[in-house]
């Protein structure tokens, strides 16, 4: 992959972002292994209570230059908790986020991407949704998954659970066909350019978008 440190300019050419929730788990190391050989990129979306039994995984995610994603303590639906609630959720993956690796987490994911608008625009970092979501965590199916995360455009995000271990399988075949076709893979606010907080994204930039 070419590019700056920061990464390709995806407002030139043909960037997606690869994006895990609901880990760290067993798995993950070994993804962090096959992103490196590919020198490729993602965001992870962390649940609070996982990352206190994986504390050297997550500084591994963010010493490889992944971004790190606040994706709740326990993976509950925000839409359905009470204000004061939601943020405690919030509130203590960021403390084991920063407990573990010593940096806040620059995004946030909502549990299955509900979030009521008033916490979304309360929140300090930018909402991370999705674009492409490769149902992994229904079919456990690494054929499908492939599938599922090459069928995507420029500027998709594609969402992943590195808890599965028939995800991590499918991850060398989508690195190397899609790097096959050009594709840098990123981290979403690099596909994104300079995502702003309390705002939701779905996609990112393609070629073309630059004003």
């Amino acid at each position: 992959m070419t590019g700056t440190p920061e990464g390709p300019d995806c407002a030139e050419v043909k960037c997606v972002a690869l994006t895990f929730d609901d880990g760290p788990g067993p798995y993950t190391e070994s993804l962090l292994d096959v992103m490196e050989k590919h020198n490729a990129k993602a965001s992870f979306f962390l649940i609070g209570k996982d990352v206190a039994k994986y504390p050297e995984v997550v500084r591994e995610e963010l010493a490889n230059g992944h971004e790190i994603g606040n994706h709740t303590w326990s993976h509950q639906d925000l839409a359905k908790l009470s204000p004061a609630a939601a943020q405690r959720e919030l509130r203590k993956a960021d403390e084991a986020i920063k407990q573990a690796t010593g940096a806040a987490p620059t995004l946030m994911r909502p549990p299955y991407g509900t979030i009521t608008e008033s916490l979304k625009k309360a929140q300090p970092v930018p909402v991370v949704l999705w674009s492409d979501d490769t149902l992994d965590w229904k079919t456990r199916n690494t054929k499908k998954t492939v599938k599922a995360a090459e069928d995507i455009k420029p500027g998709s995000i594609v969402l992943m659970h590195d808890i599965h271990k028939s995800t991590v399988d499918a991850v060398p075949k989508i690195l190397e066909d899609l790097g096959a076709q050009g594709y840098h893979f990123v981290t979403v606010s690099q596909l994104i350019g300079q995502p702003k907080p309390g705002v939701g994204y779905e996609t990112g930039q393609k070629p073309g978008t630059k004003k």
